[in-house]
């Protein structure tokens, strides 16, 4: 802490250039999975293995698995007794085996729900101490805010920024804070107006702690881009507060979170519950309805026996800085993409190395002022899914890992069951198929080669197979049900919700819709496994942060699958009998309902109409909370022009071009043999341009390597017309 400190003391010759402050490294090695030192990986602070656990945390466990594998035992031997009136068959056997595994993985998250509620209705947890009512605490570390972005909204980012500036300035303590723009941008426009968004952020709000950085090789993706952060400026800070593009913090929230990581040592990350803001279409506004009402339920109970072994989310999370460096390094996966490489779902795997060191990781489920946003439409929450399954299914080449805690690894196993448990549910669908095709096509053996005075009845129990899907239901239902009793018990959050009827009725559009968008995910999960199995990459792909709406001709090519495995179901059910037809419904009807579902849930005109009737209402839409309303307001005030070249905008403005200069790494020196193939075709296209109108000839990486060579940049600047191009702004 010292260190920390004496390093902000020296503030005067704290820079060296404009834009960033003197490089203070810090080693970030990465962290073994196997071996011998693997296994013996420890803090190098402290002696001590383990940290300090909340009291009676092995019964709370002892209670939450052993009501899990109770009620996984019931529901598994009622699912048998529904077969064994026959005698089990092979198939039979295999849709039991089945549902066990299902049925435990929707009780764990039912029985934390139940412990959840209980706890909520006892009031907030404090955790680490951390109580929003006390007094601010003063800090005594230097800190650091840092925003990673990739190719984002340059003008919603430096908005977003200046409102949590704005907002940890406004608790007083801006002066224990830095913060960074950390640019992993690879679209050339989009990285110059970046530029030009935050010079005009540092001239809103004349700050000299404000700094940006843009990274030209984005190895490791975000993890990679934090860990290069470190490794050049991470010694001069004690903590570190990680956010995303979309996130929101107000600076109680992190002057609280930094105050709790300075009380306990021990502690290496506190994760807060982000809060969905901001939805606009019908889509958006199921997903922020959801995770205000139903989350802090869940997350309250599974923070409750999770204790001081949590887990990351990768934002909008505290973290001890000397801890994730020394312990939380990640390797390179052995093997070919997707399952090697770089690991993709980063946060999981650090929080669990960090834990292995002896590290405590926290969540603070009741602290408020942590916000994301969420995917407009369906159609874009599978794009990002899809890199999240292929991230999570790496988890797999982690799980066996040495000296992991065993609730880590079971975070990593939650995290792909999340999506393995989609094949599963389709295993289950046609294996059931298959069962009433073969009891209607295939004729039984009623009588069996040897001597039997009765014969063999291929029976089943209707009414013990009726109770079983009454109680998975119920099991499904439970954490919506015990969110909306936690709300009736709240006067004033009921009130917050639009009161009692509108939030039930609220209530029943989400579980609705959500059960019709449940097969669509179940498919596209499912299909999102088959091709990472066959060796396809996911990307990285931008996400879609503004609502515009899904056309017909959009939907159809995304969703059309859907419709077909939908038509195919029912039709095979229908040939069976009428009653598995209705049974088969609310899975057939979602998929065949794909593409009107996709279309209309991506309809902001929907969503204000929702508003209007007052339904799928939140508290934080009713009060919004100040930093979200400085944000969208400096947002609508700060319109976004992406759409300008980056030539044109350095042509047209003196001052971007000079700090775009300084911004430049300094010049590589490459190694012999080494030539920047984008760099050298740049190079040589620029000798047969005539005007900067022939620029347009570049492609996006040509013209990302020009700008980042300052005399390749100077020679298109040169050019004829380039004074000439103003942009409008």
């Amino acid at each position: 802490m010292d260190r920390m400190i004496q390093g902000r003391a020296a503030s005067p010759d704290r820079r060296t250039r404009r834009f960033l402050p003197p490089d203070a490294p810090l080693a970030m090695p990465p962290q073994p999975l196997r071996g011998e030192e693997a296994g013996h990986a420890r803090r190098a602070d402290s002696a001590q293995p383990v940290p300090a656990r909340p009291h009676g945390l092995a019964l709370r466990r002892v209670f939450v698995v052993g009501a899990t594998i109770a009620a996984t035992a019931a529901a598994g031997y009622e699912m048998f007794m529904v077969f064994e009136v026959g005698g089990l068959t092979v198939l039979e056997g295999i849709v039991l085996a089945l549902f066990v595994v299902l049925f435990a993985w929707i009780s764990l998250s039912c029985v934390s729900a139940c412990a959840g509620f209980v706890l909520e209705l006892l009031g907030p947890a404090h955790a680490l101490g951390i109580d929003p009512s006390a007094p601010l605490p003063a800090l005594a570390t230097a800190n650091a805010l840092l925003l990673p972005t990739y190719n984002e909204e340059p003008r919603r980012l430096m908005a977003r920024l200046q409102a949590i500036y704005e907002s940890v300035v406004a608790s007083g303590q801006g002066e224990q804070f830095d913060f960074f723009v950390l640019s992993d941008t690879t679209d050339p426009d989009i990285w110059i107006g970046e530029e030009q968004a935050y010079l005009e952020l540092l001239a809103r709000v004349g700050s000299d702690r404000i700094f940006y950085r843009h990274r030209a090789d984005n190895i490791g993706r975000k993890a990679g881009n934090i860990a290069e952060w470190i490794s050049r400026f991470g010694d001069r800070y004690a903590h570190m507060i990680v956010l995303d593009a979309d996130s929101l913090m107000t600076g109680d929230t992190v002057v609280r979170l930094i105050a709790a990581l300075e009380r306990h040592p021990d502690v290496a990350l506190i994760q807060t519950l982000p809060v969905i803001i901001n939805g606009t279409t019908p889509f958006a506004r199921l997903q922020q309805f959801a995770g205000r009402l139903y989350g802090p339920v869940v997350a309250r109970g599974v923070a409750w026996w999770h204790g001081s072994d949590g887990n990351y989310w990768g934002h909008n999370a505290a973290i001890r800085v000397a801890a994730f460096a020394a312990n939380a390094g990640l390797p390179v996966l052995r093997g070919r993409k997707p399952f090697g490489g770089h690991i993709l779902s980063h946060d999981f795997v650090e929080a669990a190395l960090m834990r292995r060191a002896g590290w405590a990781i926290w969540m603070a489920p009741s602290l408020a002022g942590s916000y994301e946003e969420t995917p407009p439409s369906l159609a874009d929450h599978i794009a990002r899914d899809r890199r999240w399954c292929q991230g999570n299914l790496q988890h797999l080449g982690i799980l066996p890992a040495r000296g992991l805690h065993w609730i880590s690894r079971l975070h990593l196993l939650t995290g792909i069951g999340s999506y393995v448990t989609a094949p599963l549910w389709v295993a289950i669908l046609l294996v059931g198929v298959l069962i009433s095709l073969e009891a209607h096509f295939v004729r039984p053996e009623y009588f069996p080669r040897g001597f039997s005075l009765f014969p063999n009845w291929p029976v089943q129990d209707p009414v013990r197979a009726a109770w079983v899907f009454g109680i998975t239901m119920v099991i499904l239902l439970v954490p919506k049900l015990l969110g909306y009793l936690t709300l009736l018990a709240r006067p004033a959050q009921r009130r917050a919700f639009g009161g009692a009827f509108l939030a039930f009725i609220s209530m029943v559009i989400e579980i609705v819709v959500s059960g019709l968008i449940a097969p669509v995910m179940m498919v596209s999960q499912s299909r999102a496994i088959a091709d990472i199995l066959l060796g396809r990459d996911s990307g990285w792909q931008v996400q879609r942060r503004e609502a515009s709406g899904l056309s017909i001709a959009e939907a159809l090519p995304r969703f059309a699958p859907h419709t077909i495995v939908g038509i195919v179901l029912g039709a095979c059910a229908y040939a069976v009998s009428l009653p598995l037809f209705f049974w088969m419904m609310p899975v057939t009807v979602g998929l065949v309902l794909a593409i009107p579902i996709a279309k209309f849930t991506a309809d902001q005109w929907i969503g204000n109409g929702l508003t209007g009737a007052h339904l799928l209402i939140t508290p934080d839409m009713r009060d919004e909370p100040e930093v979200v309303r400085s944000a969208n307001a400096l947002s609508h005030d700060w319109a976004e022009d992406a759409a300008v070249d980056a030539l044109a905008r350095l042509a047209g403005d003196a001052e971007l071009r000079t700090a775009h200069r300084e911004m430049l790494p300094p010049p590589r020196q490459p190694a012999r043999g080494d030539i920047d193939v984008h760099l050298a075709i740049a190079r040589a296209k620029l000798d047969t341009f005539e005007t900067l109108d022939d620029a347009a000839l570049l492609a996006p990486k040509e013209k990302m390597a020009a700008l980042g060579d300052a005399a390749m940049l100077d020679r298109l600047l040169a050019l004829p017309g380039a004074r000439s191009i103003a942009p409008s702004i």
